[in-house]
């Protein structure tokens, strides 16, 4: 057990024991139950007992985080508070007492609310609102305290002449609430679904205890509902799965606001009635019916209203679909994944495609629902959405949302997705293109380019040789026929690079018949299974298949240990060629530089390329589109 658990336990025990002995001394002393109200014993005991044992628990499971403190040090004050009750005629006790308490709220509660629910500030800027409600606490406490129709002992002299600044400490207590409430609502904002426990705690106050304080008298009842904030701030740090809050809070408003209007229009309907129905009964039948009737319409109303500040516009499917239309014309996938988490008021929405992100937004959560993304029959990306909040999965009326924002999230990602393959396919052009170029120039530059020179300056010592050295120009005219033979050579290697002349000697399917004859030799078999003749073809469409069959054929004959080759060629509304052989299986191919070459030259066509082992053997195949020069 660490020290701060220790600690914790050791301060709500202490806290229990004085609350505790606070009771029994009451009790002792014979105190009537109004007598311990009068005297706040009652409500101290009470929010001493919550903010204790709420910050015990607090500091024990998340040490860390200051709430679990603070409310130890507010279960602290309101329990030295009630124990010192019994001794207010001692003014000393009577001093402690007052000055115990007060720091509740003019420090503690509105630091807790500030940081609520992760122990920070909602950001750096509410720093200087942080330190102002530390800086400025001890003037509340100063206030309630030290006011000489109070309890304690040490006033201050001239308390009554200090009136404005007991008006400024005021407001300022006002102003210190309100930003943690401001804090609270930022954080909801955010997607921060744990504000809403403070919420239904704020409700139940609203239709229970208020009520209750003016039923019964007694406006003290009110400070009953302060021990639900500490119970609704441990839930919510702790035990935040703990039911679907958004459900309950929605149906706890939807009733208060009924609530509300059935009071107002009983009220208003009883006065009216007043001055055309003497009877008591009469005015009280005919208000109820005519209230029965209003209300019925308006209870699925409030709900909608509820439901939609709650769960956004997730009734309104056709909504959610325009704004992702919106969205997608305008800010791209970015703007789209923030409409769909703010309508769905969800903490964490992305599209993903291929284990990358394409866009999100919001905090991703431990619970998230996976949407598959199809476009023409095939999966192109995911639509990740976290779930809210205090519920195992999204409900009904959320899948049939999404379900109709996937068709045009498919369509925006399978866009997206042949943009990057565009732009990656000009990027691989542009990269052949210049290493092309570089080649040339290395090829032209360092090995025709001095092959050249030499064969004109040799040409030139022989002509300047010829009538005084016969034998010698012969030497050297000998030397330069090799060396022209030798360019001659590396010109035509370095042409047919850039085509193979067999393409333009023989066409496509002598080149590939020549080829094939030439790499394939005994004991392998070779069997070629094409047309007679093919319609005419773009230039780049006849290389690439040539090339790709001559990488595929190469790897045959060097790795596949086949007995057998057949080359087939198909062209109707596109060109097909496949290489397949008879040789044993191996296991799932490795890409190498030849099939990663292979598949590069269809994707810049805009073809298909397979390539691996089958049952039968090993297999290339290609499709291309066919492009009339």
């Amino acid at each position: 057990m660490t020290l701060g658990r220790v600690l914790a336990s050791g301060l709500g025990a202490l806290v229990v024991a004085g609350t505790g002995a606070a009771v029994v001394i009451v009790w002792w002393q014979g105190w009537t139950w109004q007598q311990a109200l009068d005297a706040f014993v009652v409500t101290n005991s009470a929010m001493a007992l919550t903010f204790a044992v709420c910050g015990a628990i607090l500091a024990w499971h998340r040490p860390r985080n200051p709430i679990g403190w603070l409310f130890l040090a507010d279960g602290l004050g309101h329990g030295t508070t009630a124990l010192g009750a019994p001794f207010m005629a001692d003014r000393l006790i009577a001093t402690i007492a007052a000055y115990a308490w007060p720091w509740s709220i003019g420090l503690f509660l509105p630091m807790a609310l500030l940081l609520f629910p992760d122990g920070r500030l909602p950001s750096r800027r509410w720093r200087p609102v942080a330190v102002a409600i530390v800086v400025t606490a001890p003037l509340f406490v100063v206030e309630v305290a030290a006011d000489p129709a109070g309890p304690g002992y040490l006033t201050l002299p001239g308390f009554a002449a200090l009136g404005p600044l007991w008006i400024v400490s005021e407001l300022r207590t006002l102003a210190a609430l309100l930003a943690g409430i401001v804090a609270l609502a930022v954080r909801y904002r955010r997607g921060e679904d744990s504000v809403l426990w403070l919420l239904l705690a704020a409700s139940v106050a609203a239709v229970f205890v208020v009520p209750w304080s003016f039923v019964a008298g007694t406006p003290v009842f009110v400070l009953l509902a302060i021990p639900l904030i500490p119970i609704a701030v441990t839930i919510a740090i702790v035990r935040h799965q703990l039911l679907d809050i958004r459900l309950v809070v929605s149906r706890v408003l939807a009733w208060l606001l009924l609530s509300a209007v059935v009071l107002v229009v009983y009220g208003v309907l009883v006065a009216l009635l007043d001055r055309f129905v003497s009877a008591q009964l009469g005015r009280s039948v005919v208000a109820t019916v005519v209230v029965a009737l209003l209300v019925a319409p308006v209870l699925p109303r409030l709900q909608r209203l509820v439901d939609r500040a709650l769960y956004g516009d997730r009734g309104d499917p056709a909504r959610v679909v325009s704004r992702v239309g919106e969205h997608l014309a305008g800010a791209g996938l970015d703007g789209v994944v923030s409409a769909v988490r703010v309508a769905l008021r969800v903490p964490h929405v992305a599209l993903m495609a291929g284990g990358v992100s394409l866009a999100s937004d919001g905090t991703r959560p431990e619970n998230v629902v996976v949407v598959p993304l199809e476009y023409d029959g095939a999966v192109v990306g995911e639509l990740h959405v976290g779930v809210r909040t205090g519920e195992s999965s999204l409900g009904a009326a959320d899948r049939n949302v999404l379900s109709l924002v996937a068709a045009p999230l498919a369509v925006a990602v399978h866009a997206t997705l042949l943009s990057s393959q565009l732009q990656a396919s000009r990027e691989r052009l542009v990269t052949a293109r210049e290493e092309e170029r570089r080649r040339l120039r290395r090829d032209l530059h360092d090995g025709l380019g001095p092959t050249l020179t030499g064969v004109a300056l040799s040409a030139d010592a022989a002509k300047n040789l010829l009538a005084t050295d016969p034998e010698r120009a012969r030497t050297l005219i000998t030397g330069v026929s090799a060396d022209v033979r030798t360019a001659i050579a590396d010109v035509r290697r370095i042409v047919e690079d850039l085509r193979p002349p067999a393409l333009d000697e023989l066409g496509l399917l002598g080149a590939l018949r020549q080829r094939a004859e030439h790499l394939v030799r005994s004991p392998l078999q070779l069997r070629l299974d094409v047309p007679e003749t093919v319609p005419s073809l773009s230039a780049a469409v006849e290389v690439a298949a040539y090339r790709i069959a001559t990488e595929a054929l190469t790897n045959v004959v060097r790795h596949s240990r086949a007995s057998s080759v057949v080359v087939r060629l198909r062209c109707a509304e596109e060109l097909e060629v496949e290489v397949t052989d008879d040789g044993p299986p191996n296991g799932p191919w490795s890409p190498g530089v030849g099939i990663l070459a292979m598949r590069e030259r269809a994707a810049e066509l805009g073809g298909g390329f397979e390539a691996g082992p089958t049952a039968e053997g090993g297999r290339v195949r290609v499709r291309l589109p066919v492009e009339v020069p």
